[in-house]
């Protein structure tokens, strides 16, 4: 009945809408200029229809065939502001219009789609969304999208394992199963995939990556309680290409070698393009301590992709994107037989298709718009986790069934979302959101040498209502609310936010939000992975009582941006707090007959998590930036979580630092010239330690350690070289990571090890050159 009552009013949206193309023989000519130079590769086209093109490389644009009428002339180009113009086309006449462009100091103001699920500036926005940029992660010389998210504030990445290095993002003090990761706005990234998935996507493929901190995303799911990043892959903006070769050298001699390559391509009439990306790596094993056995695990991984839109009409457009990557890892005992002739080794071999399909149908009026949507990811991957045993009957044993493993993970969202402006609503103006989706995610994984089996298929019925309310210029009512029906979960489960935005003056604006949350007992996410610990391998089940994780989340800030004709410079104060009822918490519940660790999921009673975020930006003439962020908080169980049954139990989050933080810094003396500076801080943090009786490489007993702080320092320099004849230029550039080289000088070593005592920077101090060819 539901479904039919769906069908029924998407049915009559459709045939309401109609469309109308005209086409005509006027025509308009121009340049676009920038301090006296003309700009080739700037877009110009004419708002709200499919009209338009790119200057070339003299920096010149002709229009032709345009229809009749009044309209917006647009110029636009990433790195300046974008200038309008009102036309007026006449059917056989040719019009000049001349462009010229200011650059933008610091961008404070763009759109962004992620707070509210529609285009918004930044600065009209009643959450913060924060924007990454191609240009910040080129400058700080990321490979990954993992290496990129360190430079966000109130984000922090973290490596949780010395032989596999499988990472999660932290946000706002909660670990990574609270943050929910989108590609292109769709929830396909599951919680296996997202074990390796963010070191696995190129820096290559991304336009920007936006970030919404905090439960004030619950319209992308009700898990989003920590926060949700959007990572967006280039669209085609203009006719271009970029290759880039980067090579690394790692602490005493391991080789990191990246190659990417990017291609986009618009149609004439800049109403078909395609943006293609590939990429292939291939790193060494890193041995820090030199006991054989490595802390950085081999790596060999190719991945391509593609991201295309098609404007059917005026009114209609379809977008499609495709990505697939293979990725083969392995660390452990450095040697050269399978596996599992290693004293001790975890091997990997990953398969994932992520794909989705986007179409878009908007009214006359522009007031409204249907958005129908379908995404989806399938994972296969055969691993390994495994120890010798010590004595000669059990070593026979496991040579002849060695814990090999086999996982299969697909993810399928399907999704409508109706978009209506009713611009006067109470003296304002209103943007109603209503939407459904529904999100299945099936994982099987089995070890048969451990009895270890999770096969899980859950599933997850939403529908959301939002009220984005522009009261007066100066203030905004964000309301929603969000319904989800899990299978885990016997209720449906109302979810309600509400984020309101007041702007006192041009410069600031102030924010207040509260949102709801909840978290299914699903099985597989990060504290599922199977790790080496105590001499054995630590694995981890479900209580057979566990139920859902409620949440409350709370935030305030104020935002300060003040702008003069050289410079540009503000900050961002945000306190935040949630308070988790039933959090998930992890306790050792004893041995099984292998002697391997055995862990449980538990509801552990209440939670908090509080501090506050400070973000600070300048920019003097385009020539030196400097953009930072700094997170102190606290986050603590109401009751003694005992995660070692040798120690007691401690009431502070493990891993969890109380202050870290980020900086970028960029000296641009010329256009040619390019310097930055980047470091990421990392304060003092519990970090569990299991050890072996009489074993040298390990503590004779469990420990809980305090780590000391650590700044990762990076350094980069640039220079391009203009090709004129080839349209094109070439970029050469070198530095350093980790420049004081901070890392870890404390691990376990030998087979018993503890490969989740772990913490610091993700590498040791290595050198990096590269060159960059692009038009």
């Amino acid at each position: 009945m539901r479904l039919s009552i769906i069908t029924t009013i998407i049915l009559s949206f459709l045939s309401a809408l109609v469309v109308h193309a005209q086409n005509t023989d006027a025509v308009i000519i121009g340049h676009v200029v920038s301090r006296g130079e003309h700009l080739p590769f700037v877009n110009v086209y004419l708002e709200g229809t499919k009209h338009g093109t790119t200057t070339d490389v003299t920096g010149h644009y002709m229009m032709v065939d345009l229809p009749e009428g009044e309209y917006t002339l647009v110029a636009k180009m990433i790195g300046y502001k974008t200038e309008k113009r009102p036309v007026v086309l006449e059917a056989g006449e040719t019009m000049e219009v001349k462009f010229e462009l200011e650059e933008e100091v610091l961008r404070v103001g763009e759109v962004v789609v992620t707070g509210t699920k529609t285009f918004k500036r930044q600065t009209e926005s009643a959450v913060i969304v924060n924007v990454l940029d191609a240009k910040t992660i080129k400058n700080v010389a990321a490979q990954t999208v993992s290496q990129t998210l360190n430079f966000q504030p109130g984000l922090r990445m973290e490596v949780d394992c010395q032989t596999c290095n499988y990472s999660q993002l932290r946000m706002n003090g909660l670990g990574g199963a609270y943050s929910q990761i989108l590609i292109n706005s769709r929830a396909v990234f599951s919680p296996l995939t997202g074990l390796y998935g963010l070191e696995q996507l190129p820096s290559e493929m991304v336009e920007r990556i936006e970030v919404v901190r905090g439960g004030a995303s619950a319209l992308y799911g009700s898990s989003a309680i920590g926060g949700t990043v959007n990572i967006i892959t280039k669209m085609p903006g203009r006719n271009s290409y970029e290759i880039t070769s980067n090579n690394s050298v790692l602490g005493n001699g391991a080789a990191d070698y990246n190659v990417n390559g990017t291609l986009t391509a618009l149609s004439q009439k800049r109403n078909a393009g395609v943006a293609l990306y590939t990429s292939y790596r291939q790193r060494d094993s890193y041995d820090h301590n030199g006991d054989n056995y490595s802390e950085l695990p081999t790596l060999n991984n190719n991945s391509f992709g593609m991201n295309s839109f098609f404007k059917l009409d005026e009114k209609q457009q379809l977008q499609v994107n495709f990505s697939s990557m293979h990725e083969y890892r392995y660390g452990g005992e450095i040697q050269d037989g399978p596996a599992y002739m290693a004293q001790q080794s975890e091997e990997r071999t990953h398969n994932v298709l992520m794909g989705g399909v986007d179409y878009e149908l908007t009214s006359d009026n522009n007031r409204t718009s249907l958005v129908l949507y379908t995404a989806g990811q399938h994972t296969k991957r055969k691993h390994y986790t495994g120890l010798t045993p010590d004595t000669e009957s059990d070593l026979q044993k496991h040579n002849a069934n060695p814990p090999y493993g086999n996982s299969k993970n697909y993810t399928i969202q399907f999704g409508a979302q109706l978009n209506h402006v009713v611009p006067e609503f109470i003296k304002g103006r209103n943007t109603l959101t209503f939407g459904t989706e529904y999100v299945i995610d099936d994982v099987f994984d089995e070890i048969e040498a451990y009895q270890y089996m999770l096969d899980q298929n859950s599933k997850n019925f939403g529908a959301f209502f939002q009220s984005d309310w522009e009261i007066t210029r100066k203030t905004n009512l964000l309301a929603g609310v969000r319904a989800d029906k899990h299978n885990f979960v016997d209720d449906l489960i109302l979810n309600p936010r509400v984020s309101l935005l007041f702007k006192p003056d041009i410069n600031t604006q102030l924010r207040l939000s509260w949102s709801t949350g909840f978290r299914a007992p699903q099985a597989f996410d990060a504290d599922m992975h199977i790790a080496f610990a105590g001499g054995g391998i630590q694995t981890i089940s479900l209580a057979d009582d566990l139920k859902e994780e409620r949440s409350q989340s709370m935030s305030a800030s104020i935002n300060w941006d003040k702008p003069t004709e050289k410079h540009i410079f503000g900050f961002t104060l945000e306190g935040f707090y949630t308070r988790l009822k039933d959090a998930f918490i992890l306790e050792e519940i004893g041995t099984d007959d292998s002697g391997n660790s055995l862990m449980e999921k538990r509801n552990g009673g209440m939670s908090n998590v509080y501090g506050t975020t400070l973000e600070a930006r300048a920019n003097y003439n385009r020539t030196f930036q400097i953009e930072g962020g700094f997170t102190l908080q606290k986050s603590l169980y109401d009751q003694p979580v005992a995660w070692s049954d040798q120690i007691e139990g401690t009431k502070k989050y493990l891993r969890t630092p109380q202050a870290y933080g980020y900086y970028t810094l960029t000296f641009t003396p010329m256009d040619r010239l390019s310097a930055s500076l980047s470091g990421i801080y990392t304060g003092s943090m519990l970090i569990p330690h299991y050890g072996v009786p009489e074993d040298a490489g390990t503590p004779e007993q469990d420990l809980l350690f305090e780590s000391p702080d650590f700044m990762e320092m990076n350094l980069k320099l640039g220079y391009t070289f203009k090709v004129n004849r080839l349209d094109s230029s070439i970029e050469l550039y070198g530095g350093v990571s980790n420049l004081l080289d901070s890392y870890q000088n404390d691990f376990d070593s030998g087979k018993n090890r503890d490969s989740n005592y772990i913490y610091g920077p993700a590498q040791p101090r290595s050198y990096f050159f590269g060159i960059r060819i692009f038009n």
